[in-house]
This record gives structure tokens, C-alpha cells and sequence, in this order.
């Protein structure tokens, strides 16, 4: 019997590929996105210290909406994790997509972080 390759499995090889490249600095953090199937989280994370600066995820009061999976909510986490970041004086991230593809939720959180004052 053949049986499909466990995704999330998949998933973290890919995301282990992704993170011996690169690293998180106190100039430069990483801004780390996770995605499950009902939210969206991401950190802006210094790796040399091992401490997240600023975070936001669709559990937050400050986000409203109806489904929290969507990319709506994404684009809102987006706008509330870059203006943390700004905030505390972080301009420029180094972008950790977390061994998803850089499409639907992911895309649409890292163009609403660039909108807000990100760059990476």
C-alpha cells in the first residue's frame, strides 16, 4: 500500500532548509510566520538573544473578523505585526516563511508588513 507523504512533515524539512540560511540579527530580525488551519501567527524574533521583540496572531482583541483563516485576517496580522515592530524601532526583517510557499495567506501577511513599514 502506497500512502501520501505526511504534509507538515514536509513541511518542517523544507522549513529546516529555510532556517540553516538564515538568521534573525538585532539589526536585522526574522520575521517568522505559522499557519494552521484556523489562525495565523507571526514574530519578529532576534536569534542571537533567542527573544521575540514584537508578535501579533488572529488571537489577538485587536483583530476583528469573522474567520480568522482567511487572507483578510492574514493582511490584518500583517498591519499589526509591522506596526509592533516599527514601534520598537525595527525597520528592516529577514522574512522566514516557515516552509510554507510564498502564496494565499503568507503572501498577502508579508505585502501587508511591507505596506506598514517593513522592508525585507
Amino acid at each position: 500500500m502506497i500512502t501520501k507523504p505526511d504534509k507538515n512533515k514536509v513541511r518542517k524539512k523544507r522549513h529546516g532548509r529555510v532556517r540553516a540560511k538564515i538568521d534573525g540579527t538585532e539589526s536585522r530580525p526574522r520575521l517568522n510566520v505559522f499557519r494552521s488551519n484556523k489562525h495565523i501567527y507571526a514574530q519578529v524574533i532576534d536569534d542571537t538573544k533567542g527573544v521575540t521583540l514584537a508578535s501579533a496572531s488572529t488571537l489577538d482583541k485587536e483583530i476583528n473578523v469573522e474567520s480568522a483563516g482567511n487572507v483578510e485576517a492574514a493582511v490584518k496580522v500583517g498591519e499589526l505585526v509591522a506596526k509592533r515592530a516599527v514601534e520598537k524601532g525595527i525597520n528592516s526583517v529577514v522574512f522566514d516563511r516557515g516552509g510554507y510557499l510564498f502564496h494565499g495567506r503568507i503572501k498577502a501577511l508579508a505585502d501587508a508588513a511591507r505596506e506598514n513599514g517593513l522592508q525585507f
